[in-house]
């Protein structure tokens, strides 16, 4: 049986044995025969980022989803957000694991800069004990939506940020060079 931590000012050490048993103070406890047992709290199931989410296995009674953010803080700007049935989750750019209870999901995900951008979303029909694979490519810019899928994502509008920073080159260049021409 595994232990939680004693309450805020207990000693760490369990009792000399032999010694006297007293019940701590501040913690819940059941009695049975043979003495006190500490109370166990129910498992939490908390999701998983970084390197250590791809070796994570479903816990049990549960399945996952494996969401892989592709990208990172200098291409894509901003962490993208995650909603899991609507609730927020933590998310980090890489492998993203989240224990999920069989049943039907939507995951949906976004950017936001100076408004949302790159909406996309998945149904999932997740069962006891799978994991199923999950990718999400940022937009290169926001004026379109993002990629979703069951494998790795291509990121959408790449010709049109080459349009417009082509577009920006040119006008700076004809502001500059203008003049000169003109003489």
């Amino acid at each position: 049986m595994t232990s939680i931590p004693p309450p805020p000012g207990q000693p760490l050490h369990s009792p000399q044995p032999g010694g006297p048993q007293h019940p701590q103070q501040g913690g819940p406890q059941q009695y049975q025969q043979g003495g006190p047992q500490q109370y166990q709290q129910p498992q939490q199931v908390m999701p998983v980022s970084g390197p250590q989410a791809a070796m994570m296995q479903p816990p049990a009674g549960h399945g996952a989803l494996m969401l892989t953010l592709q990208g990172n803080a200098f291409t894509t700007g901003l962490t993208p957000t995650v909603k899991i049935d609507g609730h927020p989750v933590p998310a980090a750019f890489g492998a993203n694991f989240y224990p999920l209870r069989p049943g039907q999901h939507r995951v949906d995900v976004h950017a936001q800069w100076m408004r949302q951008y790159g909406q996309a979303a998945m149904g999932l029909d997740i069962r006891e004990g799978q994991t199923i694979p999950g990718s999400y490519a940022v937009p290169w810019h926001q004026f379109t939506t993002g990629s979703i899928g069951h494998d790795k994502q291509s990121r959408k509008g790449l010709g049109v940020m080459i349009a417009i920073v082509a577009i920006v080159i040119l006008i700076v260049c004809g502001c500059s060079l203008g003049p000169i021409l003109l003489s």
